[in-house]
């Protein structure tokens, strides 16, 4: 199977590194410039690397747009040709693109056409990626899912929820960057030096997502596990309570879905 990418920067480079090293794929993969496809290339000679998008795009099943949102309707006049004659699968990364402006854009009948949202750890296999797709039939829509399988966690869901999957994934990873920051800068207050701190809790937070990833886990019921009465653990969750730290992280999920 053959999968074009067009655009080589943290997206589109992490899944051309990530399906490179698979005998089910053959890669192309097109940037303006040469730097990042000269990265790609050292790393995989056996991925195509060119300026030119039609030249990557020619032949494929999948062309994946892993471009910024302003240049999606650009990059799809350009593409339109040879998408019309390959009736390849079109897939967006371009957060906030809907599947009715990607198929206005396109303007080819019967083209199947995903709307993909990773997050940032597609980078190390670790993504949350939600797939919502149009005319994409079963066999189409296994393949896509197979292939950003490789790269950490996926869903198929209704486009309706895209933005609501945005915000929890693809925004909340950031907010995970923030809770262990916070957590380093306390741990520096309290005498460790930063990179160990840094070391500590991400080892804390790998560890509680692996426990909520057990048959009938949850939140409370792990928190109960570490509370005992009259104990460090709930004099610090009270304190996260009384500084509004629950509504703070669900307001910080619902602020940018809201219209």
């Amino acid at each position: 199977m053959k999968v074009s990418i067009i655009g080589a920067g943290n997206m589109g480079g992490a899944i051309a590194r990530a399906l490179a090293p698979s005998q089910l794929y053959s890669v192309a993969v097109a940037n303006p410039s040469h730097p990042k496809l000269d990265a790609i290339a050292s790393e995989y000679p056996g991925v195509k690397t060119t300026t030119d998008n039609l030249e990557a795009a020619a032949g494929a099943d999948i062309v994946i747009l892993a471009v910024k949102p302003w240049l999606i309707a650009e990059v799809l006049q350009q593409l339109k040709p040879c998408l019309a004659e390959s009736r390849a699968t079109v897939v967006s990364l371009a957060g906030g693109v809907s599947l009715d402006a990607l198929d206005s854009m396109l303007a080819l009948d019967g083209t199947p056409i995903c709307r993909v949202i990773p997050d940032t750890a597609l980078s190390v296999g670790k993504s949350m990626t939600f797939i919502a797709s149009r005319r994409a039939d079963n066999s189409t829509l296994d393949s896509i899912v197979k292939m950003f399988s490789a790269m950490g966690e996926v869903d198929v869901i209704e486009e309706r929820l895209m933005d609501a999957a945005t915000a929890i994934s693809s925004c909340g990873i950031a907010y995970v960057y923030k809770f262990i920051q916070a957590c380093v800068q306390a741990g520096v207050e309290l005498g460790f030096k930063p990179a160990d701190a840094l070391r500590y809790v991400c080892a804390t937070v790998d560890g509680a997502a692996a426990m909520l990833s057990q048959p009938d886990a949850a939140p409370q019921t792990e928190i109960d596990k570490v509370t005992t009465p009259g104990g460090m653990t709930i004099k610090g969750i009270n304190s996260l309570e009384h500084n509004g730290f629950t509504s703070a992280v669900i307001n910080a999920i619902l602020a940018p879905v809201k219209k």
